[in-house]
């Protein structure tokens, strides 16, 4: 493939997204001047730098820094309980028997419909929200681990108990291998749901992080700063996605490398 090739095949991605903001910038300055809903990309780009340069709590890298720190706790504490008792429920059908019921009557339930509840026991701040965000990631990564420890083939767990391996062997040497590739499907969902959920209680209730600034920014009647936030958002999420992507490929290489070591 030639040079010329390449770098048209690198560009095409970016061809729907920049005639989107051309048509944006058009719309704004000719057909909705000086909206108090709509701005032109080329002032949210400039109200971004100017929030970039803030320091005050509703600053660009502060906020940044509160939302993505939430949204990480929280995926931590709800998607390492998720895993852990999810893959659980997939090796023992008495245990997800027991908690069918319980499990299906609480996964329903919308995570935003705990902030009251949060709020009472936590009060505005960190923790409240890492409580509610831990709540949505909790569901969606249980039943994707369990279905995951479900679907491990039954010659694997054959050879396991060929080789009389303890119940910890069997999960660390046999199972997690197997299921990294599912797991990391349900890391991904769990990524996205974390940021969206966080940024959300923002909006809803606490005064801190991206969405809270979002709200100052409409309140405000600031639409340049809003569109600004908007984007930023977008673009925060598109690269923890696009790191957890990296992180899932390249472990899955290092575990191709060690099974062609380990033929040869």
């Amino acid at each position: 493939m030639s040079a010329s090739a390449r770098l048209l095949r690198s560009l095409r991605p970016w061809v729907f997204p920049v005639l989107l903001l051309a048509l944006l910038e058009w719309a704004a300055r000719t057909l909705t001047p000086g909206s108090d809903a709509v701005a032109p990309p080329s002032q949210a780009l400039a109200a971004f730098i100017r929030a970039l340069g803030s320091t005050s709590e509703d600053g660009l890298l502060r906020a940044s820094l509160f939302t993505l720190g939430s949204a990480g706790a929280g995926l931590l504490i709800g998607g390492g309980l998720g895993l852990g008792l999810g893959v659980l429920l997939g090796l023992s059908r008495r245990a997800a028997s027991m908690g069918f019921l319980s499990i299906e009557v609480m996964r329903p339930i919308p995570s935003v419909a705990l902030i009251p509840l949060a709020m009472l026991v936590f009060g505005f701040g960190f923790r409240m929200e890492i409580s509610v965000v831990a709540f949505a990631c909790f569901w969606p990564l249980l039943i994707l681990a369990q279905a995951a420890a479900r679907q491990v083939e039954p010659g694997l767990l054959e050879v396991a108990r060929a080789l009389e391996l303890s119940p910890w062997a069997r999960i660390r040497k046999i199972m997690l291998p197997a299921m990294v590739p599912r797991l990391f499907v349900a890391l991904r969902l769990g990524v996205s749901i974390a940021l969206v959920v966080a940024v959300t209680v923002e909006i809803a209730a606490n005064p801190h992080g991206m969405g809270y600034a979002l709200m100052i920014a409409q309140q405000s009647l600031a639409p340049d700063l809003m569109l600004a936030w908007l984007g930023w958002i977008g673009l925060v999420g598109y690269a923890i996605n696009l790191a957890a992507l990296r992180l899932q490929q390249a472990l899955a290489w290092r575990m191709g490398q060690r099974q062609a070591g380990a033929s040869s």
